[in-house]
């Protein structure tokens, strides 16, 4: 019984860590998927909360279902042969150039926040990312049982403090000039966008863990957990709109009010939260690259990293401008066939 508690729980927080990124922890998604549309955002994070639950855990028992090695696997069972390859092909493209925006984040943190220079952080942060990887599932799954709690904490303290301001009800009732179609269709979109790239880690997490009520458990408590922190932001945000809008961290703005005790906890945890979706975006690239290579992991792992490193020289801005409002349709394309697909009972 213990052990399958701590299984569900792993499963959890690996789920919260995968889609808790950085764009999430800054607020920043948040804000353009929910936020934005005044009082709907809160009955589309439900719709979103569902989703994870539903899709998440769905995905999971199809990879534990077919023994999926990586996610081209689940992608081959989805789409067939010639296009499941395809689409990993693509999705090997975008992991690249998310990862290396990762990298650059965690870089930019070292240089903002702690007055270490930018190349310093990377090669920091690529140190640390090594060693762990090369403890496999293991290290994910140990360094989100850390990081997602002291996350959910945060994260309710956050909206603790908002509940005491007088304008804490705005989520309720503010008002927004976006379409109502807009707002319904930003909870499929923002679902099927970080579903798709969470199953780099899902997939093979999903495989490794064959007891489908195990899995079905961490797929509810995860998928709970990450409307919380959806609810918890919104509401945060909302109290602060339309002024908020301006920050390019708007998480980051509300946290300094709560003194600078929270502010540093929040900046590690934003770094902390880049750290768990690199490493496992990392992990899901090495396993699709060494079914392809038939490399050693090792290897593999530093030669990612080190693309990661002289893309992150660059900024990858204009790439993810052009790749991700394309990724966004293929991934609705994706959700539906996940939605489609008959499981084994």
């Amino acid at each position: 019984m213990a052990n399958r508690t701590g299984k569900v729980l792993q499963i959890a927080s690996t789920y919260i860590g995968t889609i808790v990124g950085a764009g999430f922890a800054t607020g920043q998604e948040i804000l353009q998927f929910f936020t934005r549309f005044g009082y709907w955002g809160t009955l589309t994070i439900a719709v979103a909360t569902a989703l994870f639950i539903w899709l998440g855990g769905k995905m999971m028992l199809i990879a534990s279902d077919i023994g999926a090695k990586s996610y081209e696997d689940l992608n081959i069972a989805l789409f067939g042969d010639k296009y499941g390859k395809w689409i990993s092909h693509f999705m090997l493209v975008v992991l690249l150039g998310v990862t290396a925006v990762m990298l650059a984040g965690a870089g930019t943190i070292f240089y903002e926040n702690w007055n270490i220079s930018y190349q310093s952080g990377l090669i920091i942060t690529i140190a640390a990312c090594y060693f762990l990887l090369r403890k496999g599932m293991k290290a994910i799954l140990t360094v989100n049982a850390i990081v997602v709690p002291v996350m959910l904490l945060f994260t309710v303290l956050i909206m603790l403090d908002t509940f005491q301001t007088p304008e804490s009800s705005r989520f309720v009732t503010i008002t927004t000039d976006h379409s109502i179609f807009a707002a319904w269709a930003s909870p499929f979109l923002y679902t099927a966008f970080n579903l798709s790239m969470a199953q780099a880690v899902l997939v093979p997490l999903g495989a490794e863990i064959r007891d489908r009520k195990t899995i079905k458990l961490g797929s509810w408590i995860g998928g709970i957990g990450i409307g919380v922190m959806l609810l918890a932001g919104h509401i945060a945000l909302s109290v602060h709109m339309p002024g908020i809008q301006q920050f390019a961290i708007p998480m980051g703005g509300i946290a300094k009010q709560l003194g600078h005790v929270v502010q540093y906890i929040y900046i590690f945890l934003i770094f902390a939260e880049i750290f768990t979706t690199l490493i496992a975006d990392i992990y899901g690239l090495t396993l699709q690259l060494q079914e392809r290579l038939k490399w050693s992991r090792p290897v593999l792992t530093l030669g990612v990293l080190a693309f990661c490193f002289i893309a992150s020289q660059i900024g990858f801005g204009t790439l993810l401008s052009t790749l991700y409002p394309i990724f966004g349709l293929i991934s609705l394309g994706w959700l539906f066939l996940v939605i489609r697909r008959k499981m084994a009972h």
